[in-house]
């Protein structure tokens, strides 16, 4: 019924503007052949997304039962994500929450924004998990799905993701080497399996470029 995926940074989800082939589902529909049409010729499968930097579980449905029923899931807020963030600076806090609106930025048609008082509405939680000179390693859980919301939420609270210069991270932080896309990664998801009807845990290890970045960072 539903197939989890370990994404890799740097893959698009699905075929857009500018995009149309090279993409995971590509891959998805050449393996498994066909997929959930609910999405549309273009995203068939897809329920939910990840930013083409983001690594981690994403989860695709096989047919329309699975799709209609996942989507109800995250449509109820009953899928738990949870989301591993390396962030720049030091949070003087253990634990938080952050429910700014988010809304395209007027200014910046590329990236969200949550300086501004309307939106659509969003929840994110973060706990400390490690803190390392000058930067923290935060677990992240969300219960609403808004474009770039994490690294939105977590840039207007001055702790932007760590190599997001999109939403203000240095590009290359000094003295260590570049990723070359946000240190940010889907690391689990729970849910409940539209054929089992029992829930599932699926967890996706940090890919090799973070694991480096980190051991880098304790050098």
């Amino acid at each position: 019924a539903v197939i989890a995926v370990n994404k890799p940074a740097g893959l698009v989800v699905h075929a857009g503007a500018g995009r149309p082939d090279g993409t995971l589902v590509n891959a998805l529909l050449h393996h498994f052949g066909s997929l959930s049409s609910l999405g549309g010729p273009m995203r068939p499968g897809i329920v939910h997304r990840l930013d083409k930097g983001t690594s981690g579980v994403l989860l695709v449905a096989r047919s329309d039962a699975a799709h209609r029923d996942l989507a109800n899931q995250f449509a109820r807020r009953e899928v738990e994500k949870t989301y591993l963030a390396m962030v720049e600076g030091q949070l003087p806090a253990d634990a938080g929450e952050i429910t700014r609106p988010i809304t395209r930025d007027p200014l910046r048609r590329t990236r969200m924004t949550a300086r501004l008082e309307h939106g659509r509405p969003a929840y994110t939680s973060w706990s400390v998990k490690q803190r390392f000179p000058g930067y923290t390693l935060l677990e992240v859980k969300i219960a609403t799905g808004r474009t770039h919301q994490i690294r939105v939420h977590l840039a207007s609270i001055r702790h932007p993701v760590v190599c997001d210069p999109l939403y203000g991270a240095a590009a290359r932080p000094p003295g260590l080497p570049p990723l070359g896309r946000p240190w940010l990664h889907a690391f689990r998801i729970r849910f409940r399996s539209p054929a089992s009807h029992r829930h599932v845990t699926v967890e996706a290890p940090l890919p090799a470029d973070l694991v480096a970045w980190n051991r880098a960072l304790l050098e």
